[in-house]
């Protein structure tokens, strides 16, 4: 972070990777429980010598630079934390004080806690708050990524399976895939080469895509995959919670069909011919939702308690995949990483030619949705959930309406957004991002613009800090 960027972060109102203390003359207690909520989340810096107030900052330096440095990185390297914290640091002069700044990175062996377990914290929004007891549990899940649905699962065979399920998927390789050696298999070879059994019981992953609702249910006892259509533009403005929900399906191989099924209604698409010969109904959009779904398939994390979920509202669809990334969001967008949390279901998808890597897709589902209607979808990450939201007015003008229209749509949009905002404010004056981005049915990043934008132009205040502040409706 250059001197330059530590001064524009002090002008920003809101931020979650930064975090401002006085610390004159030794180090505050509260600083442990930002180091714990950076490497439990997304990562931030830590800057020493800054005093807030009421959303001002100060600089005030700090005294003896050098030994609280070495008081903060010897604490660090100490007994204080259950893991070792690696920290980068710098130090910035502004005429005769000093600032210290800690760059805290995501630890991959999560959950870090200081003292006892107790003491673990999480960053939501400019905030730390203590871990809740399940979080801590989807930490300690995360521990295994990758490894935990490769187990297998007690008092299963091959009975446990579906024999529809398992045919279909195997005409479906055939079809879509011909060349792949598991095509010339017995049914024996083919269960043990993909995973889907092994010594004679089904792993977690195998028993998931392909297996019997009543086997899976003893072991994910609220399994489903929720898709529902929603009559508004959010949760705040439908008459009615839903006007369509799916049922019930088998396995996931099951789920993906019937949700694409569904899906595809919403997006245009074309039909073509695959290499194969194949008839195949495919549009840049399509390609986006379909990455979309499969993404969420493969990497939820299906001993969470919450299930994976797709909302399609009148203006836009949301995929909800319950658990963490492995990886900051960036680095997986920015690098082909690939560190699927099930590398067997991520495989089982890969070899019906449904997914083209055991990674997490997202330059590709930007890609084609950018194609299909000059938008990217927003994402929300949560250090234990990830939201995928695809806005779908544009893609209702791209080749019929001009680019003016579509600004004008956006901005009528936004101008929703705005007013839902200020009403729920005035309602609650206490009410959080994340509460306005539950009820209004849009990504956390929408809800920081329009608020960011309703700021600017003098609607609302912050009254007080981020934690323990409240707004107030000016106008």
């Amino acid at each position: 972070m250059t001197k330059d960027e530590l001064i524009h972060k002090l002008t920003s109102l809101e931020w979650e990777d930064f975090e401002a203390k006085t610390a004159k003359g030794e180090l505050p207690k509260s600083v442990w429980e930002t180091v714990s909520a950076f490497t439990n989340t997304s990562g931030g810096w830590i800057v020493l010598g800054v005093k807030e107030q009421s959303n001002e900052f100060e600089i005030t330096g700090v005294g003896n630079a050098e030994k609280l440095a070495q008081d903060f990185l010897n604490t660090l390297r100490g007994t204080k934390f259950n893991v070792f914290v690696d920290t980068k640091q710098e130090v910035y002069k502004f005429d005769d004080k000093t600032v210290l700044a800690f760059y805290v990175p995501v630890h991959k062996n999560k959950p870090v806690y200081y003292n006892n377990q107790g003491n673990t914290f999480i960053r939501r929004g400019s905030s730390d708050q203590r871990a809740t007891q399940e979080e801590i549990d989807s930490m300690l899940r995360d521990r295994s990524f990758g490894t935990k649905t490769g187990g297998l699962a007690p008092e299963t065979s091959r009975d446990s399976l579906s024999n529809t399920s398992l045919g279909r998927y195997r005409d479906y390789m055939s079809r879509f895939n011909p060349n792949a050696s598991y095509n010339q298999f017995n049914e024996t070879e083919f269960l043990e080469k993909l995973r889907i059994m092994e010594k004679g019981k089904c792993t977690y992953a195998g028993l998931l895509m392909l297996g019997k609702r009543d086997i899976i249910e003893k072991h994910f006892a609220d399994f489903r995959i929720d898709l529902l259509e929603v009559p508004g533009t959010s949760y705040s403005d439908a008459k009615q919670r839903y006007t369509f929900r799916i049922e019930e399906q088998e396995n996931l191989w099951e789920y993906y069909f019937e949700c694409f099924n569904r899906l595809k209604q919403k997006v245009d698409v074309q039909f073509i011919l695959t290499t194969e010969g194949f008839g195949q109904e495919l549009s840049p959009g399509l390609e986006s939702i379909r990455e979309a779904l499969v993404n969420m398939l493969m990497h939820t994390d299906y001993f969470s308690p919450a299930c994976p979920r797709v909302r399609i509202f009148t203006n836009h669809i949301d995929f909800y995949n319950p658990g963490g990334l492995p990886k900051p969001f960036e680095e997986l967008k920015g690098k082909d990483i690939s560190l699927p949390r099930s590398p067997i279901l991520a495989k089982l998808f890969r070899m019906v030619k449904l997914a083209e890597n055991a990674g997490f897709g997202f330059d590709k589902i930007d890609r084609n949705w950018k194609a299909y209607n000059s938008t990217v979808p927003d994402y929300q990450i949560e250090f234990d959930s990830v939201v995928v939201d695809f806005r779908l007015e544009a893609g209702e003008s791209v080749g019929e309406v001009s680019e003016k229209t579509s600004e004008k749509t956006s901005e009528k949009t936004s101008e929703k957004t705005s007013e839902k905002i200020i009403e729920l404010m005035r309602d609650n004056k206490d009410i959080t991002i994340a509460q306005l981005t539950k009820v209004i049915g849009v990504s956390s990043r929408s809800i920081e613009r329009n608020i960011e934008k309703l700021k600017r132009e003098g609607f609302i205040k912050r009254i007080g800090a981020d934690k323990g502040g409240h707004w107030q409706i000016i106008k």
